[in-house]
């Protein structure tokens, strides 16, 4: 919002207001909303917690037989309450809201916040320890997924620039349209490259030369003729499985103080980059990766993002004055797994959000095993002490500070190696 009105003060009304410039550039409205994120999260916080503490409003805590855990009884929940306060604010103060990825953006964080806000107030006022039935909010995300993936693949804002390599515009293939006229630009030797706007389902794979795959390509399987019909159909259900996976392994990970929380920053962060340099050309061009206009608004957002998490770390960490709640953990996942898609690094996810898969491995193999030993025994035999993961470290005595820590470290890792693809080609 501050960038139009000092735009419509500045082109408009002709009024040259000191220090107003510098909302034109991207790095100081994400160093801004980084800042206030955190003040609003720190600030907020402190007073969400008290609230929730005279209203009684805290963690029902099950007997899993781990350390620490009756201490965690009562501890306040629903702070993911903060997170997405110290989201949206920020980001309609500093971001173009009309850009498509910052509308798509803050849709994600609130149609998954509501799933999981409506999750815990069953389970914290209605005293139902099971909460939102499983379908409902697997419904939830579903329909996320089919809003970011229609969107994507139909809205004609949501475009790639494609350099014109000969005379003839042989520019893009028969299955991207294009979406705007030819348009220039300079080199660092100052000579001029002819480009357009296309718009495609197109996304990024991973350490291939080659780098780019059209969805196209599993759409070519089931017919050539069928190709425009199958494509969309295609794409939007790889949407909704990201979307799914991702937000339920960030609820999953939600199991012990601060992991979901720091795991979810250091991908932000990771994200961050991917949007920057993808949305300008020239880090673009230089690094031969997909070329995405636009794009760079969204660091706006992630700066938020990242600083709402680091915020909220300050209560969550060990030992932790409040829990973020499935309003948080969904939200947490469904942000992630969009970003992702929207920077077109969907094959990265795996790598980026390995801690998430883990998890989610961990819990889909003790069951499996269990049902299969079951069957086969008639006992069944469980793989982990515990799952999740992070539940098996602490049945083997770990305390979960450094349960915690060493997964950070992980995410680190993890980080950095996605980062390093953008080389590695």
């Amino acid at each position: 919002m501050l960038y139009y009105l000092f735009k419509y003060l500045h082109d408009d009304l002709g009024l040259h207001l000191m220090g107003a410039g510098v909302f034109n550039y991207i790095t100081f409205r994400v160093a801004m909303a980084i800042m206030l994120s955190l003040v609003i999260s720190m600030l907020m916080g402190k007073r969400l917690i008290g609230f929730l503490q005279r209203k009684q409003i805290g963690e029902t805590v099950r007997d899993l037989g781990l350390q620490g855990e009756k201490q965690k009884k009562g501890t306040p929940t629903m702070g993911g309450l903060i997170i997405i306060a110290a989201i949206l604010l920020p980001t309609l103060l500093f971001a173009r809201v009309l850009n498509v990825y910052i509308v798509l953006m803050i849709v994600s964080t609130i149609w998954l916040g509501v799933v999981g806000f409506i999750d815990d107030y069953i389970k914290v006022f209605k005293k139902n320890k099971e909460g939102l039935a499983g379908r409902f909010k697997v419904m939830g995300q579903i329909g996320l997924g089919i809003i970011i993936g229609t969107t994507m693949y139909y809205n004609n804002n949501v475009v790639i620039s494609r350099e014109v390599k000969d005379e003839r515009g042989g520019v893009y293939n028969s299955a991207e349209k294009l979406e705007r006229g030819k348009f220039s630009r300079k080199d660092e030797n100052g000579k001029v490259h002819p480009y357009v706007n296309v718009r495609t389902a197109t996304t990024t794979i991973p350490f291939i030369k080659s780098h780019e795959f059209r969805y196209e390509k599993i759409a070519e399987l089931f017919g050539e003729k069928y190709v425009e019909y199958t494509t969309p159909f295609i794409y939007i259900l790889f949407v909704i499985f990201i979307i799914v996976a991702v937000s339920n392994g960030a609820n999953i990970t939600d199991g012990v103080d601060g992991l979901a929380t720091g795991v979810s920053a250091i991908i932000g962060v990771c994200l961050g980059v991917f949007a920057y340099v993808s949305g300008n050309y020239i880090f673009a061009g230089y690094l031969n990766i997909m070329d995405i206009p636009n794009l760079g608004e969204l660091s706006i957002f992630i700066g938020a993002f990242v600083g709402a998490c680091v915020g909220f770390l300050w209560y969550n960490a060990y030992p932790a004055q409040v829990f973020m709640g499935d309003t948080g953990s969904l939200a947490l996942g469904g942000i992630i797994a969009s970003l992702a898609i929207i920077v077109r690094k969907e094959f990265l996810i795996p790598i980026i959000c390995g801690i998430f898969l883990v998890e989610n491995i961990s819990v889909m193999l003790q069951v499996w095993n269990f049902k299969r030993t079951k069957k086969k025994y008639g006992e069944g035999r469980r793989i982990f002490l515990m799952a999740p993961l992070h539940h098996h470290y602490q049945k083997l005595g770990y305390h979960e500070a450094k349960i915690v820590t060493r997964f950070w470290i992980v995410g680190i890792i993890l980080a950095i190696l996605s980062i390093v693809t953008l080389k590695l080609q």
